[in-house]
């Protein structure tokens, strides 16, 4: 598998039709982030089952000049959403589908809001109608993807009959075949009314009132008031100096700063070859310790427990990765979160670099669907707890723990990469695969094809397992059984749980090498 190069700007996303959206823009002239705000609206509305504008996103931003910026565009429980309300309707846990799953602002958008301000800020001239033209058009009729198509479906009966979902994405009384006709009108209408009425819309004009229309109208905990006070916030990243580069990601509430510290405790190890026992074993064993961290580091950033700076210190990283017995498979001590999301990539010719990720959580989010905006609202707000004493306790305002983060890496040789994966809990472990294949062969493609493990328990599963995509080499599989690793082989072939990654590097010179994942349906694309 080679690894397209582009000699300007390129663009990597899982689906194909969010790609060429980015590099129509890019062709036309767009930067990097207007590129990415029209992959996100084209991407929203083919990949329904990952990602959509009631969900929520983060992106990290690299301007050519060196400095970077995170958007968080995470939304906040509503007024709603306390914990006596759940525990009074006779609920132990948050529901996983329904109105109740839909407890948290729609944040993506505000993103888009805030990332077009930053867009112009750097010389982005392009109209929202340009920037939205390609997803309005898709809405109205585009292919259903093989992801989509092929979908296993968690808590499946309580997801269909969500209020709205089975007109929005049943044909013939069932989920459409791979390249059946697909459309959501109303979504393009939207769509279109932002273009022409400007984001803002969405949380404090016409679309608000319709949203918050609906969502009193199905019972979910959000009102108008939540809206209307929503704002994305731009934050300062974290960063991992480490030799040779520095690793950035996006700060608590999400899963960054397990993201660094996986790939600083693997740094310690001392690795050098890849495909060895001692690369899969040792990104296996520091996923677990990192993650392990999860519930204390992962809060909202007004609510914080654990001090970032302290998780990324020498001292810290170097007395974890002792902890890691290169000849024995560690127990897992937490719960892991299983997420569906999307991951998209963009540069551009003056160096502008984003790393981007959206998501409705779980696959299809909460299953609802607005029907005066055609809407489908994400359940990122399950990962709350009804426990008062829990890290992450459910609170009105109060922004969740996040799988979602997006990486950047700055190389001391000039080289520019940004990178990234989908995934739940398992977006730290296949981000950390990618990145040291990388590093080990600097081949992009082949790093992205190559198999990949997840280490997790499947929903409703009694344990957790070692899950390994089935063209590892058999004798490391069996090494890997030997030190106590319980495994699970996967023979499926390229299949969605082992993610959707991509990378672009862009080098000294000006090229840009790009890939997207064989395991999605996207790819490349550039000028």
């Amino acid at each position: 598998m080679e690894t397209p190069t582009f000699s300007q700007a390129a663009v990597a996303a899982p689906h194909i039709d969010a790609a060429r959206a980015g590099k129509a823009i890019l062709a036309e002239g767009g930067n990097a982030i207007e590129a990415m705000l029209a992959m996100a609206a084209t991407i929203a509305v083919v990949y329904p089952h990952m990602n959509g504008i009631g969900g929520d996103g983060f992106w990290t931003i690299r301007e050519p000049g060196g400095r970077v910026r995170v958007i968080e565009a995470c939304g906040f429980a509503g007024a709603k959403a306390t914990i006596a309300s759940y525990r009074d309707a006779g609920h132990d846990i948050i529901p996983r589908r329904g109105p109740l799953a839909a407890l948290t602002v729609p944040g993506a958008v505000g993103g888009w809001m805030l990332a077009q301000e930053f867009a112009r800020s750097l010389g982005g001239r392009l109209p929202g109608r340009t920037l939205l033209h390609d997803a309005i058009e898709k809405a109205r009729g585009y292919r259903q993807s093989k992801s989509e198509a092929r979908y296993k479906h968690r808590e499946q009966q309580a997801l269909y009959a969500a209020p709205g979902f089975a007109p929005t994405f049943f044909l013939h009384g069932k989920i459409p075949a791979a390249a059946e006709s697909r459309r959501n009108a109303k979504l393009g209408d939207t769509l279109a009314h932002l273009a022409d009425a400007g984001i803002e819309d969405f949380y404090r004009g016409d679309i608000a009132r319709e949203i918050a229309a609906d969502l009193e109208r199905i019972g979910a905990p959000v009102v108008r008031d939540d809206l209307a006070r929503y704002q994305a916030v731009l934050r300062d990243p974290l960063r991992l100096d480490m030799p040779g580069r520095v690793q950035i990601n996006t700060p608590p509430p999400t899963v960054g700063i397990i993201s660094l510290i996986t790939l600083g405790m693997f740094a310690q190890l001392g690795v050098t070859r890849p495909e060895t026992f001692e690369h899969i074993h040792g990104l296996v064993e520091a996923s677990k310790r990192a993650l392990a961290l999860r519930d204390a580091a992962c809060v909202d950033f007004d609510f914080p427990r654990l001090d970032p700076a302290g998780l990324l210190a020498p001292k810290f990283l170097a007395r974890e990765a002792a902890k890691i017995d290169m000849t024995r498979a560690a127990s897992w001590p937490i719960a892991p979160e299983e997420g569906d999301t999307i991951w998209m990539g963009a540069i551009d010719a003056s160096g502008l670099a984003v790393s981007y990720i959206q998501s409705l959580f779980w696959e299809y989010g909460s299953g609802c669907v607005l029907p005066a905006t055609g809407i489908l609202l994400q359940n990122r707000g399950v990962s709350f707890s009804l426990d008062e004493s829990h890290p992450n306790a459910l609170q009105p305002g109060k922004k969740t723990m996040h799988t979602l983060n997006a990486p950047l890496c700055v190389f001391d040789d000039g080289r520019i990469m940004s990178y990234g994966s989908m995934g739940g809990d398992g977006q730290p472990q296949f981000q950390a695969q990618i990145f040291s294949r990388y590093l080990m062969t600097g081949d992009i493609a082949g790093s992205i094809d190559a198999p990949r493990f997840r280490f997790d328990k499947r929903w409703g599963a009694p344990r957790a397992t070692l899950k390994l995509e089935d063209r590892f080499d058999p004798s490391l599989v069996a090494r890997l059984d030997q030190v106590g690793h319980e495994i699970e082989m996967i023979r499926d072939g390229f299949v969605d749980q082992f993610g959707h990654a991509g990378m672009l590097v862009r080098h000294r010179d000006g090229r840009i090498e790009a890939a997207h994942d064989p395991r999605g349906d996207g790819g490349a694309e550039g000028i």
